[in-house]
């Protein structure tokens, strides 16, 4: 099959061309950014404390007085169950007091909410429907003596 031969017409490149390129280029880029930028505000969680200051002065007496418990705690998920265990240093099973539980990812707090936590007689258990990939389980409790205990507790959520 022959093609006809098309009559062509030359453009030549000016420089309008060049700044209509180069600004739109620049558009594309300043406007990812902008985008991105405003998702990170967005899904920014806060702050953790009002005063890093004043929450320092405390901060090496009471991870003292926690790790002095001796508490282990273990996070577990399954069957739209959240299982919270504590152990003492004599591995028996320990009851704190709930003060504060917040069960959220680490990236937004979109999906946070307060699992209501039961003494099952052996661990505190929460229904929790968990979608999957990794949460953070922060709980604030109480020992019997008075001592507070306040940890993030990584969960990774399988499939």
């Amino acid at each position: 099959m022959m093609h006809a031969d098309i009559p062509r017409t030359k453009r030549t490149l000016t420089g309008w061309h060049i700044l209509a390129m180069f600004v739109g280029g620049f558009s594309i880029i300043v406007a990812v950014n902008l985008l991105l930028a405003y998702s990170a505000v967005r899904t920014f969680p806060g702050l953790e404390t009002d005063s890093s200051y004043v929450a320092s002065q405390s901060f090496d007496d009471d991870r003292a007085a926690q790790d002095a418990l001796g508490w282990d705690v273990r996070l577990e998920y399954g069957d739209g169950q959240l299982d919270l265990w504590i152990v003492g240093p004599d591995w028996q099973a320990v009851q704190p007091e709930i003060i504060s539980t917040t069960l959220g990812r680490a990236t937004n707090v979109a999906s946070d909410s307060a699992p209501d936590f039961v003494w099952t007689g052996t661990h505190l258990r929460a229904p929790a429907d968990l979608a999957t990939g990794n949460w953070n389980l922060r709980v604030d409790l109480r020992a019997a003596d008075g001592t507070a205990f306040r940890r993030r507790i990584p969960l990774h959520v399988r499939p």
